[in-house]
């Protein structure tokens, strides 16, 4: 099929602002979509008909499949591809039935402006997400853009990073960049009070660590008392063990069956930022439990599934990785976590009781993998003198589906 949909960026100049290729495809259009404020750059005259942006914005794309055939045109604020809607309708629209043509996007506007190196900033969109989205970013020195959802966002970006200890840090507020109300305003966190902000910024944020605080890596191993927990969590080099067995890769999904605390679903993520988890969990605390950790981590999308398993597991999208570190003793849980996996998944079981361990090793001899016994001591106090105590010995096994 011939493209039919074009999708425009378009900056704070406006219409004139748009190269002839973008003019053009506009003023072909028999149709055009937008928010409110491009919808009203056009002139009062103009005949043709108008769709706007509603809420959920799938209705909106309904509405544009439903005039293919015509000539519609998109407009979109600087790169639709760019956390923009441009992601969102090739998702739904042939790619080849599209016509895309970009224009800065807030990012590249506000590199400009700094004179920041893009490749050397972590980027973030609030605009859908928690404002603990950008928790993992947080480091000394650390250089973050992020596109506010509102005038609101730059005050919860200052709370959260005094809140975690990143109070003396940087924050510069850039408003209608490309237009003739551009503003850029400084400021530091804590002491963060601007109340005359557009809907539309962009906040460059320069990190800097209150004294105390120690950041957290991205690597797997986080310490023990970055999660909050009721004695159900798996111990720091257990963790570190068990991540570096299930491999995480951009993309992929992993089911952490028996969740506790959430702490190998939250690191799998903290990983990357494509991949994906979902944690089931029974305990109706530790369920809370692991959604505070969850933001408190960076994470606040990690997917939570209350009830027990293997009944919860049911439709559950499915995973290329599993992690079993409670509960292996349930009956038929382990064929069905086996069942669930894609082929060339993984699965990975830790078990500390001998039952569990029974468990293990039967399905060790059916599906085979690798075995491997864990035991970790740490030195502490015995009287005056210092001695080693040993944790509890986890026996993992790993298995690849064929």
């Amino acid at each position: 099929m011939q493209t039919w949909l074009s999708v425009i960026g378009i900056g704070e100049d406006g219409l004139a602002g748009l190269s002839p290729i973008a003019r053009s495809l506009l003023d072909r259009a028999d149709v055009v979509v937008g928010g409110d404020r491009h919808l009203a750059m056009l002139p009062n005259n103009d005949p043709r008909e108008r769709l706007s942006w509603a809420s959920p914005l799938d209705a909106t794309i309904d509405e544009i499949l439903r005039r293919r055939g015509q000539t519609v045109c998109v407009l979109a604020s600087g790169d639709p591809m760019c956390h923009g809607v441009g992601v969102t309708l090739t998702r739904r629209i042939p790619l080849a039935e599209m016509t895309i043509v970009p224009a800065p996007s807030a990012f590249s506007l506000a590199c400009a402006r700094l004179g920041w190196s893009l490749a050397e900033v972590e980027t973030f969109s609030l605009t859908n997400r928690p404002v603990s989205t950008i928790a993992t970013a947080l480091s000394s020195d650390a250089r973050l853009l992020i596109l506010s959802a509102n005038k609101d966002t730059p005050a919860h970006v200052a709370t959260l990073l005094t809140q975690r200890g990143y109070g003396h840090s940087k924050i510069i507020l850039l408003e209608h960049m490309g237009g003739s109300q551009e503003r850029q305003i400084e400021g530091i966190a804590n002491t963060w009070n601007l109340q005359d902000v557009s809907d539309l910024n962009t906040l460059a944020i320069v990190c800097s660590a209150d004294p105390g605080t120690v950041p957290l890596s991205r690597t797997v191993g986080l310490p023990d008392d970055a999660y909050h927990h009721d004695g159900q969590l798996t111990k720091r080099e257990v963790r570190s063990v068990t991540l570096s067995t299930l491999a995480p890769l951009p993309g992929e999904l992993l089911w952490d069956v028996g969740a506790g605390c959430g702490s190998i679903s939250i690191e799998w993520l903290r990983s990357h930022p494509r991949c994906r988890a979902i944690a089931i969990e029974r305990h109706p605390t530790r369920l809370q439990t692991i959604a505070d950790n969850a933001s408190a981590l960076g994470v606040p999308h990690l997917k939570i599934v209350a009830g027990d398993a293997p009944e919860a597991l049911q439709d559950l999208p499915q995973p290329d990785a599993i992690f079993i570190g409670g509960g292996a003793t349930a009956d038929r849980l382990l064929d069905v976590c086996w069942n669930a996996l894609r082929p060339g998944g993984r699965l990975v079981v830790n078990a500390v009781t001998i039952e569990s361990e029974q468990i293990v090793l039967h399905y060790h001899r059916l599906y085979g993998g690798d075995l491997i016994r864990i035991g970790i001591q740490r030195a502490d106090a015995i009287g005056t003198f210092l001695g080693w105590k040993p944790l509890i010995p986890v026996t993992q096994w790993k298995a690849i589906k064929p």
